[in-house]
């Protein structure tokens, strides 16, 4: 019901907003990672529902690597790239570069190569547990921990971040309403039947009006700052879309009960799975090499 969430929503977007603007990076990344194991749990929930087990403490456990690598990237004294920052061996002094992302997708493989020789589990779970792992690693944990390299970024991380979430809170709110009111032509009517055409431009145009907002607090000119909200809108709305994917696999209608009026944690955050990234490629592909 619309009440509940109002209700859930205005519980949940000051405490948002404060993590964002007034905790650091270090906070910021315990606290998505927390969301991502959340999120990340209810993915498997979804695979259970059709049979496919995942290793699920496994997959959690290099979930936490990658917000743990994600934080190494902006964590350096010079708060520069992952190959900017050196860890020691203590004994040898000799520095190595720190651990990236495919390194924890290396050590992925090796655990799921030991889980599926070694367990016990029926050799006809193999592959789906294979699967539905991998695809919660790479669809849910992945994108999302891109929100501590939005937050650590040295120019204006943390609104950096905000913006981002504004422009999905926003954009959701504009189709939500907009769709009700006059929306008559269907998005994608097998996935999400109440999405319509209307409230997709409606929310895009909701994430422009929040670029003309944050153009006061962005030191980003506002063409780009206009591009970001489209761009990363865009692809929120094709992140919902995908989660819906997901639960009409699994027959099911919310990915879980946790938050009120909203479903699951995966239903709330399923915008931000593809907004964040696409924004930090578009700062760090577009926007910087043309400063």
């Amino acid at each position: 019901m619309t009440w509940k969430r109002v209700a859930t929503a205005a519980v949940l977007i000051p405490c948002v907003v404060f993590l964002v603007l007034w905790c650091s990076t270090a906070v910021m990344a315990v606290a998505l990672a927390l969301v991502i194991l959340l999120a990340l749990f209810e993915y498997f929930a979804l695979g259970d529902a059709i049979g496919h087990r995942a290793y699920r403490f496994w997959t959690a456990t290099c979930a936490l690597m990658l917000v743990f690598v994600q934080w190494t990237a902006v964590a350096g004294p010079s708060r520069g790239s992952v190959h900017d920052f050196q860890y020691f061996v203590m004994i040898r002094k000799t520095p190595i570069p720190a651990p990236a992302v495919e390194d924890v997708f290396f050590v992925f493989l090796l655990g799921v190569a030991v889980l599926t020789l070694w367990t016990k589990r029926p050799m006809v779970e193999a592959l789906p547990a294979l699967g539905i792992s991998s695809s919660g690693l790479l669809l849910v944990a992945l994108p999302l921990t891109y929100a501590v390299r939005l937050h650590g970024a040295p120019t204006d991380g943390p609104v950096l971040l905000l913006f981002v979430l504004v422009i999905t809170w926003v954009g959701d709110t504009a189709a939500y309403f907009v769709g009700r009111a006059i929306g008559k032509h269907k998005l994608a009517p097998v996935l999400s039947p109440k999405k319509t055409w209307a409230g997709t431009v409606a929310s895009i145009l909701g994430a422009m009006l929040v670029a003309l907002g944050f153009s006061k607090w962005l030191v980003v000119p506002l063409p780009h700052l206009l591009a970001m909200a489209t761009v990363g809108n865009v692809a929120g709305q094709v992140g919902d879309l995908l989660e819906s994917a997901y639960k009409r696999s699994a027959g099911v209608k919310d990915s879980g009960a946790l938050l009120p009026g909203h479903g699951g944690v995966l239903d709330r955050i399923d915008a931000l799975i593809l907004a964040i990234p696409v924004v930090w490629y578009y700062w760090i592909w577009i926007y910087l090499p043309g400063r």
